[in-house]
C-alpha cells in the first residue's frame, strides 16, 4: 500500500476518533439547562437518523433477499458524524 494512502486512512482515524470523543464529553459533560438542551436536541436527531439508516437498511436487504452485513465501525462513525453537525447546528441556533 502506498505511503500516501495509509497517511490518509491515519487522518481519517484520527479525525474519527476525534469525533467519537467530542460526543462522549458533550453527552457526559453537565452544565446548564441551555447546554443540556442542545445536547438532547443533537442526541434526538442522532438516534432518529441512525434509526432511519438502519431500518432503510433492513428494507433493502428484505426485498433483495440478502444477508444483513452491517459494520459497527461504520455505524459508530456515521453517528458521530451525524451528532456532531446535529449538535453544531443546535449550538448556533441556540446560541451555545
Amino acid at each position: 500500500m502506498p505511503v500516501g494512502a495509509i497517511i490518509f486512512l491515519a487522518v481519517v482515524l484520527v479525525v474519527f476518533l476525534v469525533l467519537d470523543i467530542i460526543m462522549l464529553v458533550s453527552l457526559l459533560r453537565p452544565g446548564d439547562e441551555r447546554n443540556q438542551i442542545i445536547a438532547w436536541k443533537a442526541s434526538s436527531f442522532t438516534l432518529l437518523a441512525m434509526v432511519g439508516a438502519n431500518i432503510l437498511s433492513v428494507i433493502e436487504n428484505f426485498v433483495r433477499a440478502q444477508p444483513m452485513t452491517q459494520n459497527p465501525f461504520i455505524q459508530l462513525e456515521v453517528a458521530a458524524i451525524v451528532y456532531f453537525i446535529a449538535l453544531m447546528y443546535y449550538r448556533r441556533k441556540h446560541g451555545g
